[in-house]
């Protein structure tokens, strides 16, 4: 799968939610847009000190993703195992191990254009398609779902046919087999102390 810097930032700014914000106006594909927009201009601001673009970026992701809905569909039959506090301990984790993942890459951002290709819409969900230009064209496709507020928060992220959360549950689904979702956690916990504490 060829990702670059600029797909994964649309891999992130397109995929969370936790914090609370007010109902932006317009369809999936304007409020995507409207995020991806604020990212860049965050990331042109090369004398914005890099802890308050850091958090910046992140707050952005974390308004735009449904990290609950995201976190459900990558533990799939086991989100219904789990208990109120492992779900909110999971989706806590699975959050900060996204952020995490990709804070970096997103920084590397270097001038590549996104062009909205295409948005279908049926009833509460959606999908838009996009392009990131670059040396090679990269394809990206977000799905989305209105919630009750009248925002669109992305809950799956689709590079070049692989879906990340896709991805995870196949690997999530392994560890929680052998080890537990208390296992999982402990996993969870451990890459993503590596990741911020290289």
């Amino acid at each position: 799968m060829r990702c670059s810097a600029f797909s994964l930032v649309l891999m992130m700014v397109l995929s969370f939610a936790a914090l609370p914000i007010l109902a932006a106006p317009g369809g999936p594909k304007q409020q995507l847009s409207s995020s991806i927009s604020q990212v860049i201009g965050l990331l042109k601001k090369k004398a914005l000190d890099a802890a308050l673009r850091r958090q910046g970026i992140a707050d952005i992701i974390y308004r735009r993703f449904d990290f609950r809905a995201m976190s459900q569909r990558a533990l799939a039959t086991n989100w219904r195992k789990a208990s109120g506090e492992e779900r909110k301990l999971f989706i806590d984790r699975f959050a900060k191990l996204i952020l995490a993942s990709y804070i970096g890459h997103i920084e590397a951002y270097t001038d590549e254009r996104v062009n909205y290709v295409g948005e279908r819409i049926k009833g509460r969900k959606a999908l838009v398609s996009t392009v990131i230009v670059s040396d090679v064209d990269i394809p990206i496709r977000y799905k989305l779902h209105l919630n009750k507020a009248g925002d669109w928060r992305v809950y799956d992220v689709i590079v070049e046919e692989v879906s990340l959360v896709r991805t995870y549950r196949s690997s999530y689904r392994d560890i929680v087999k052998k080890e537990g979702l208390r296992g999982l956690l402990a996993r969870m916990d451990e890459k993503i102390a590596m990741l911020e504490h290289p």
